[in-house]
């Protein structure tokens, strides 16, 4: 079979590898859409925290099950997506209920190799039925539930104004989830195409380019409160540490966006607002659960992500365009 190898920052080459035979309590799929998301893309520039090379990329995965061991309710030959974050089951964030966060994470495509191949051997556990959603629609879950479950942590309530950071892929689908919620959202970004986007595609009413005067739009947008939850979805330290300034008193502050520095802020105003900062990491199964379920129900309209798509075999000489930001991509996915 034919696996896509990141052998370096900036490179890529095509393997012919052996095709994974079926082992006790593993699944065997076989890839038919992988979805290129920002851990990819930083892994293919060389800024990806937790990484090392060669490495398989890819963990936003739709595939046909050929066959499964332990996983008696799935059958060979139904569309099936990925809990891609393979955990032990035994540590105190897996006892807790926390698999998303283990002690021992292996996070498909970043600590071991994930599914930019013909074929890929997961475990059984890691299965997510399909529903009768299309490959496109499958593969678009796993970024969609990382949303989902950051919107979870902050607990949104009905009403509130929910300050989102970065309108990429993943602030746009904790858009989507805070919208669900029930909250009212506010998109913030320093790409004016990008907000554009927000407001046509997801009805995203209140937008705010990312300048000096963000203060003063957020406070009117908010009657002069401030945003009750910030989340970042863009994982730059400046854009982390300028936020902490947006917070409403009593507000929280959800950390999605992952990067390799110290965060750093004023202890005195954070202190006076009773603020409560947290880290959102992966999802659960419960998150991809009720992604799955937002689709069904026509809440979510994945089309609306997939920007560009690209064949398996040209994804080598394609993918550096990807990070190109003159070339407008929300997602771009590969078919197989």
């Amino acid at each position: 079979m034919t696996s896509l190898v990141c052998t370096q920052p900036g490179f890529f080459e095509y393997s012919n590898t052996a095709k994974p035979e079926l082992e006790k309590n593993k699944a065997l799929l076989r890839i038919r859409r992988i979805g290129i998301c920002g851990t990819d893309l930083h892994a293919f520039e060389g800024t990806q925290p937790f990484f090392s090379y060669p490495r398989v990329l890819g963990h936003e995965i739709a595939a046909e099950l050929v066959d499964a061991d332990g996983a008696d309710d799935f059958k060979p030959g139904e569309l099936v997506t990925i809990i891609p974050y393979f955990n032990c089951g035994r540590c105190i964030a897996c006892r807790n209920g926390k698999p998303n966060c283990c002690t021992s994470i292996q996070v498909a495509g970043v600590h071991t190799d994930g599914g930019m191949a013909e074929y890929y051997s997961v475990p059984s556990y890691s299965l997510v039925h399909g529903n009768g959603l299309t490959a496109d629609e499958l593969a678009l879950v796993e970024p969609l539930a990382i949303g989902a479950h950051g919107v979870k942590r902050a607990a949104v309530q009905p009403g509130e104004y929910v300050l989102v950071i970065g309108a990429g892929p993943i602030g746009l689908g904790t858009m989507e989830f805070a919208r669900i919620a029930g909250a009212n959202v506010i998109a913030l970004d320093i790409n004016e195409a990008r907000l554009q986007f927000c407001r046509q595609h997801l009805a995203v009413t209140h937008t705010v380019l990312a300048n000096s005067d963000a203060m003063q739009q957020l406070s009117a947008i908010t009657n002069g409160d401030m945003p009750t939850v910030v989340i970042d979805a863009t994982g730059n330290l400046k854009a982390i540490n300028n936020a902490f300034q947006y917070m409403a008193h009593g507000a929280r502050y959800v950390l999605i966006g992952l990067q390799k520095g110290d965060i750093s802020f004023s202890h005195p105003e954070f202190h006076k607002r009773e603020g409560t900062l947290m880290s959102s990491r992966n999802a659960t199964r419960q998150d991809f659960e009720h992604v799955i379920a937002s689709m069904k129900a026509g809440l979510v309209n994945p089309a609306t992500y997939i920007t560009h798509r690209v064949a398996f075999g040209n994804v080598k000489t394609e993918f550096e365009s990807f990070l190109n930001p003159a070339n407008g991509v929300i997602k771009a996915m590969i078919e197989v």
